[in-house]
């Protein structure tokens, strides 16, 4: 088993439907550029208000992707 080595980077995802869906959002967006995401981590969540009710939902996350050899 070979010694891993990662990087970290912060994304934000939205979502008016679910906090959910806005860390899925954000983790597919991010792997369209980034390579070998192997893990996240939520370091905040957010929302917008409007008329009284929840309009949009914001994550913060870490996402943690393995540097290549």
């Amino acid at each position: 088993m070979t010694n891993h080595v990662y990087r970290l980077t912060e994304v934000v995802g939205s979502s008016p439907t679910s906090v959910d869906d806005a860390i899925r959002t954000a983790i597919r967006k991010a792997a369209q550029t980034v390579r070998n995401i192997e893990w996240f981590e939520t370091q905040e969540v957010r929302g917008q208000v409007a008329d009284g009710d929840v309009a949009y939902y914001q994550v913060r996350l870490k996402i943690g992707f393995r540097v290549e050899d």
